[in-house]
Parts: C-alpha cells; sequence; structure tokens
C-alpha cells in the first residue's frame, strides 16, 4: 500500500476522473507498479479529513499479464473500459496507440472481438455485470449428455401404445364418418318422401294388354302429362298397374335399388264385370257353387298370383250401360201405352219391376258389391269415360308415391287418433299469452264438457290458482263440491239464445280432480 502524500508535496499529481473520461491522446506504456495505488483527495483545512476514494487503479497490467501470459497483446473496449496498460479507455475514443476506436464490436487488437490472440478484456462504467476474465488455456468443451438406451421390451411397448392410440383414432374418425353418413342417407331419404320430390323416384308399370282395351291409351297420356316415369312389362294379372320406388342408397357409386310397391290396379271391362255381379246373383238364388266367375273370386285368383298386395278395381262405362237400360225400358213402356190390349198394359205395370233390367241388374251390382267389400277388402271405382279412368290413375300414382311421408307424419306414437284442431296443442309464448286457452282445454277433456260449459268456467275462474284460492275460503267439502253448480252457460245469441247451469255433477268432478291426492280415483262412474 502507497504512502499518501498531499497535493502540494506530491511529486506526480494524478488525473481527475473527467480527465480520464475524456478522449486523450496516446502515451506511452507505463512500468507496471508493483502494488495498487489508492488516491485520497484531502478537503484541507483544520477540520477533521474526510477521504473521499476518487478512484482504485489497480496496477492491472501485471495481473493481466500474469493470467494472460507473455503473448498478451493490450486491448480496447468499445463502451469504454481499461487497457492492459491501465490507460482508462472512454466511449467512441482513441486505443491506447492513438489508433480510433472501431464502432463495430469487439476488442482492438485481435480478430472478431478478441482481445489480442486470448487475451482477456476488463469493462469499466458499464451498467451491465462485468464479464469475467476468460483465459484459452482454461476453456474446455463440456460434455453432451448421454442419449437415454431403450432396452428391446421397452421399444415394443412404446411401439405398441402407439400403434393401439393409433388404432383408436381410426376406430374412433370411422365412427365419426359413418354417423355422418348414416345422417346423410336420413336427410336424403327423408328429402325423396317430400311431396314434390317423391314423384321422381316413382316409376310406373304398364301391362301391354291394358294399351290395348278402352282406356289404356288415355291411363298412358295422362301419366306422361303428369311427369311421372312409365314402362311397359308383362305383369302377372293382365290390365294392371303396379310401381316401383327408386330406394335412395348411401354408398357412393351404388346401383339402383328399386322396390315394389304394395298397390296393385286392375282395369275390368263393363262385360267382365256385369258378368261377375250377375253370377254372384245366380250364386245366392240357387244356394250351389256355380260354375261361372264372380267378383269374389276373381279377387281371389288375383291374390294367388300377387300374394300380400293391396288390389283396387276401376270399371268404365257401368252408368252409361244403365242409362242406356233406363231409355231402353222407357220405349218399351211408351210401346205399351199404346192403343191396345188393356189387359196387357195392366200385366206390363205389374211386371215392370221384375221385368226392367235396370232395376234388377242394378240391384244385382249393389249385392255383390257389398259382398266383395265384406269379404275382400276391395273397393271398385266407376267411370263415366276414359279421360276420368286417366286423371284417376294419375290420382293413385300421387297418392302411391306420398304414402311413406304421409305414415311418417301421422306416426304419433298413440294408439288412439289425434284429430289436428283438438289435439294440435295451443302455443304459449314468453309473456304467457295462450295459457287462458290451454286451461280451456284441460277443462274440455271432462267428459260431457262442451266448449260453452269451459268457456262460462274459464270466465268465472281464469287459472287453476285462482279456482284452489276460492275453494279454500269455503268453510265445508260441501260447499266446495256445489261451488261451481250455479256458474251460467249461456249458448246462442239472439232470439234462439238459451241459458243453463253447470251442474252439481260436472262441479263435482271439477272439485274432485282439482283437490284429491288419489291418482286411481274414478270421477266419472257413467262414463
Amino acid at each position: 500500500m502507497a504512502e499518501p502524500c498531499s497535493e502540494s508535496g506530491s511529486e506526480e499529481e494524478l488525473p481527475t476522473l473527467s480527465s480520464l473520461l475524456e478522449p486523450h491522446k496516446p502515451s506511452p506504456p507505463r512500468p507496471p507498479s508493483p502494488d495498487p495505488e489508492v488516491v485520497v483527495v484531502s478537503s484541507g483545512g483544520e477540520e477533521a479529513e474526510e477521504e473521499v476514494v476518487v478512484e482504485e487503479v489497480a496496477a492491472l497490467r501485471g495481473r493481466v499479464a500474469a493470467r494472460g501470459g507473455a503473448g498478451f497483446e493490450p486491448c480496447w473496449q468499445p463502451h469504454g473500459g481499461l487497457c492492459a496498460s491501465g490507460d482508462l479507455v472512454a466511449l467512441g475514443g482513441e486505443g491506447p496507440w492513438g489508433d480510433p476506436a472501431p464502432s463495430g464490436g469487439g476488442f482492438w487488437g485481435g480478430e472478431n472481438s478478441t482481445c489480442g490472440a486470448e487475451g482477456p478484456a476488463l469493462l469499466v462504467g458499464q451498467d451491465e455485470p462485468s464479464s469475467p476474465l476468460v483465459s484459452g488455456a482454461s476453456t474446455e468443451a463440456s460434455p453432451l449428455p448421454k442419449k437415454r438406451q431403450y432396452s428391446q421390451r421397452e421399444r415394443e411397448a412404446v411401439c405398441q401404445a402407439a400403434w393401439e392410440r393409433r388404432k383408436e383414432r381410426e376406430a374412433k374418425r370411422r365412427l365419426q364418418e359413418e354417423e355422418k353418413e348414416r345422417k346423410r342417407a336420413l336427410a336424403k331419404t327423408l328429402k325423396a318422401q317430400r311431396p314434390g320430390e317423391c314423384q321422381k323416384y316413382i316409376t310406373v308399370v304398364l301391362d301391354p294388354v291394358l294399351l290395348q282395351v278402352e282406356g289404356g291409351e288415355q291411363i298412358l297420356r295422362a301419366l306422361e302429362a303428369a311427369n311421372y316415369s312409365c314402362v311397359v312389362e308383362n305383369q302377372a294379372v293382365p290390365c294392371s298397374i303396379t310401381w316401383r320406388r327408386k330406394t335412395v342408397s348411401s354408398q357412393m357409386g351404388g346401383g339402383d335399388e328399386w322396390t315394389e310397391e304394395l298397390n296393385v290396379l286392375v282395369l275390368l271391362g263393363l262385360g267382365e264385370f256385369l258378368s261377375m255381379a250377375q253370377s254372384y246373383k245366380q250364386k245366392v238364388d240357387s244356394c250351389t257353387e256355380g260354375q261361372k266367375m264372380t267378383l269374389q273370386s276373381y279377387v281371389a285368383h288375383v291374390m294367388e298370383k300377387l300374394p300380400g298386395k293391396i288390389l283396387a278395381l276401376a270399371v268404365v262405362g257401368v252408368e252409361n250401360y244403365f242409362r242406356s237400360l233406363g231409355v231402353q225400358s222407357k220405349q218399351r213402356l211408351q210401346q205399351a201405352a199404346a192403343p191396345g190390349n188393356q189387359e196387357e198394359q195392366r200385366k206390363g205395370r205389374k211386371k215392370k219391376i221384375k221385368d226392367s233390367g235396370l232395376e234388377f241388374a242394378r240391384m244385382d251390382m249393389e249385392e255383390a258389391l257389398v259382398d266383395l267389400q265384406l269379404c275382400t277388402r276391395v273397393q271398385v271405382s266407376f267411370f263415366d269415360s276414359c279421360e276420368e279412368l286417366g286423371e284417376y290413375a294419375t290420382m293413385f300414382t300421387k297418392a302411391v308415391a306420398e304414402a311413406p311421408f304421409k305414415r311418417e307424419r301421422e306416426d304419433t306414437g298413440f294408439s288412439f287418433y289425434l284429430e289436428k284442431r283438438w289435439c294440435g296443442g295451443v302455443k304459449v309464448d314468453h309473456s304467457g299469452k295462450g295459457l287462458l286457452k290451454v286451461w280451456n282445454r284441460q277443462i274440455q277433456q271432462f267428459n260431457r264438457v262442451s266448449p260453452a260449459m269451459a268457456e262460462a268456467i274459464v270466465s268465472a275462474y281464469p287459472s287453476p290458482q285462482l279456482l284452489i284460492q276460492a275453494y279454500g275460503k269455503c268453510s265445508s267439502d260441501q260447499e266446495r263440491e256445489n261451488m261451481l253448480a250455479n256458474i251460467p252457460v249461456h249458448r246462442g245469441e239472439g232470439v234462439t239464445a238459451t241459458s243453463r247451469r253447470i251442474g252439481p255433477e260436472l262441479s263435482r268432478r271439477i272439485y274432485l280432480q282439482m283437490t284429491s291426492h288419489n291418482p286411481d280415483l274414478c270421477l266419472d262412474l257413467t262414463g
């Protein structure tokens, strides 16, 4: 430690800190001092001296030289610092030998910010912590961590787990794709059943014999005019019409699949139909099995060829036939009324009903039709012209096409019929509008309650809560049972208006319904 010396007695004045920070000209290197020097600035005066350590200038040159080796070259810092010679270099100043400090990073005297060959640098005046002194002889590359070695069993377990996860992902993706495909097919099927779309999937199959009889050409033209697809193929029953429906397939690129519909329409000739009706009359009169075919036996023969089908029959010209018979009967009566034998005229009048082909044939036909409907549930439709038959075939085809859609719509899940107007429900909004109609419908569910009676009760008690509160104000059960009995019920308007009361019976039933806790209680024993 060097002895302190006063400002007046020192042989060598120390520079101030501000002068050290200013750029200066290069000075020759000073010999290294063996010990560090400490400069103490005294306030001078008789008061207690206050020592202020301005700077501790260490003789770094010797220590740096000892650390860096003999080949050490002095260096400088771009941000300001000490050289190896001990000089303080300011930011942007010159190097220790008078060379300007380069503006890029790096040490002076080395390549790529190195201080000489291997020399370190000590920075002074920076905010960041000083970098440690690095020696080239002490730097060694740290070894990398060794990679873990897995055994054969562990590798197989990892591969198996990865394979299982992959299979689970594939199975999940397959299920999602199948669900999407199923929903897509269902939506496509429902769309194909809608009115307006279902006609595109229906094909009408006509028997070749049908086109050769009267009315067959009109049927074909009417179907083609309605944009229905028609084909001509041999049928099991002559003069018959069947239908095929194209099944919507969810498979991409799959072939068209066709499903036979259950309905069959058969066109009967007028003479054939009248003959069958006459045979039924003869069979009934003789009470024996005749040789000729009746309507019932004909239907049985057709159902043997087409089991499980729904048969419908059509006949053209029946009414025209009866009209012609009526005209002929009038002509015969006119001839009988001519001047002649009076006795023959009286006999002709007595035999009018018996001998009249009109009355006899129509009666036979009605009896045959009733027997046919009761035994086979087959209905026969009559048409005056072939044009009406063509329109009927078109409407029949439309009904067959829309049948799946209507069955799906009417499938409510209940075993009884739901009338739309009555059981369609009442819409209630968030504000409570519609609750009064719901309360009215609930009262109408009682037996023998008309809309007028329900309206009278709802007018007196607009909500179930008000009715319950009114029951609570009564003093006895008898009073509660008869509370609604005297409510008037008005029906009609003007001179036809009438008035009556609810009555004790309905009042008692409503009271039991609103207050009883027995779920098996029978409210109305009379039904």
